[in-house]
């Protein structure tokens, strides 16, 4: 069984290792992360997950309310609104459906919170296998848009459509 549990500094050597993947990197996961630092804040705006099965580390989830996070990544949002980070570590994890339950997790998280109304995500434009893995989750295209110098497709999936698929 898929569970998540908040990552802590402990976690920093599996991250940093995660980094050095190429399908992670392929992901547009390529940035330095400052793992250390990250991992010892807990700033009210972010949550920072490991996805563990049979408690072995799989993968990683972060949780932000875009209106509130410091760097203002995704520019100018609504209120209630949160942005998923996302990736399995190993790549022999792949294609097994651990990143389909990562994701209902992480959505039945973000929506646990009465107030949130949509949930965003940001892959890059040219991976398409993620595009079609969000619009099997529910997930609707909303627009092309470049973050950081990378050209990304922002997905969205409201409250409603949620509660339809749950």
């Amino acid at each position: 069984m898929i569970e998540l549990r908040e990552a802590e500094p402990a976690d920093i050597t599996v991250l940093s290792y995660w980094d050095t993947k190429q399908h992670v990197i392929d992901a547009g996961e390529d940035e330095d992360w400052n793992w250390a630092y990250e991992l010892a804040r807990k700033p009210a705006w972010r949550k920072m997950y490991i996805a563990e099965l049979d408690r072995r580390a799989i993968g990683f989830i972060q949780i932000i309310d875009p209106l509130e996070e410091e760097t203002h990544y995704w520019g100018h949002v609504a209120k209630d609104q949160r942005a998923i980070d996302i990736w399995i570590g190993e790549e022999s994890d792949l294609n097994k459906g651990y990143g389909t339950t990562m994701m209902k997790l992480a959505l039945d998280h973000c929506f646990s919170d009465p107030n949130v109304i949509r949930v965003l995500i940001d892959p890059l434009a040219s991976n398409t296998k993620a595009h079609r893995f969000y619009e099997r989750l529910g997930f609707k295209f909303v627009e092309q848009k470049v973050f950081d110098g990378e050209a990304c497709s922002v997905y969205a999936i409201s409250r409603i459509d949620f509660e339809g698929i749950k």
